[in-house]
């Protein structure tokens, strides 16, 4: 594995610590959930052959530190994030984005604030219920989230959140969560469960609560790609990009795996995301 270029960028309230390698137009990774740069390894020094392949930690994930630990977090905050490593790695020039699921929500945000920024997007799975016909039911879950985080604490809650993520018709598989770790992901584990009180108290009641501005997006839609797992089919994280895509009249594009196929099917991922940013 290539070792990256590593550097810190100060912004709003943040300091983010953000990692560079290859050479060419630049490519930005925004991970989800408890992610961080460090989810991208096994895809990015493929991707380096072509890009400059850019990643950084989240505002308050992993070595990405907080001014003020306790401060709310917003969607557009998260968004202005990656403009600013757009304005300092690729200055004036459009860059290509992917986003993974609550990523996604950040680069959909970024997608509408700064388009000009943007020459294409895939964003995998962003799981913006608010589009949903049954919004109501998903506001009544992330309350219950919330509660329950509030009253019994992480575990708790991540069961709750775990269940509400699940297909409508699925009663007793095993529900695939965000933070569910493939063998893969085992060397994270203690990165992950140190940002899950962060994840689920501060970025899960706030971008799933975020209403994304559908006008717009359908009129930048000719650069925007909307993507899913092809086993996620009928789960919550699947269901608003699915709708998107049929609204817009664009094709949904089905990579391997389900929400977390990123991890779980490296290689096939890479390959098919180097093929859908082409414009």
């Amino acid at each position: 594995m290539t070792t990256p270029t590593t550097g810190s960028l100060r912004v709003n309230g943040a300091s983010l610590h953000y990692e560079v390698r290859g050479q060419g137009p630049l490519l930005l990774l925004i991970p989800g959930g408890t992610g961080g740069a460090a989810s991208f390894d096994a895809v990015a020094d493929d991707l380096a052959a072509q890009y400059t392949v850019a990643t950084y930690d989240p505002r308050g994930m992993s070595r990405s530190t907080l001014d003020d630990p306790e401060a709310e977090q917003r969607v557009a905050e998260h968004a202005d994030d990656a403009f600013r490593l757009l304005e300092l790695l690729s200055p004036g020039e459009p860059a290509r984005v992917f986003g993974a699921s609550s990523g996604a929500i950040a680069a959909l945000h970024l997608l509408c604030a700064h388009p000009d920024r943007v020459e294409r997007l895939v964003a995998h799975e962003p799981p913006v219920v608010e589009v949903l016909p049954d919004v109501a039911d998903h506001r009544a879950l992330l309350a219950r989230v919330r509660e329950t985080f509030r009253t019994q604490g992480l575990m708790p809650a991540m069961a709750v959140f775990a269940a509400g993520l699940k297909k409508d018709d699925d009663d007793t598989a095993e529900p695939r969560a965000e933070i569910e770790l493939p063998p893969q992901a085992a060397a994270r584990a203690e990165q992950t469960m140190a940002d899950l009180p962060y994840f689920v108290g501060r970025i899960v009641p706030s971008f799933m609560s975020y209403a994304p501005d559908v006008h717009r997006l359908r009129a930048l839609s000719d650069r925007l790609v909307l993507a899913c797992g092809q086993d996620s089919r009928g789960e919550l994280a699947y269901r608003p990009a699915a709708l998107l895509a049929e609204r817009f009249g664009t094709e949904l594009l089905h990579f391997p795996g389900g929400h977390t196929g990123l991890t779980t099917h490296p290689a096939e991922f890479g390959e098919l995301l180097r093929k859908a940013l082409r414009p």
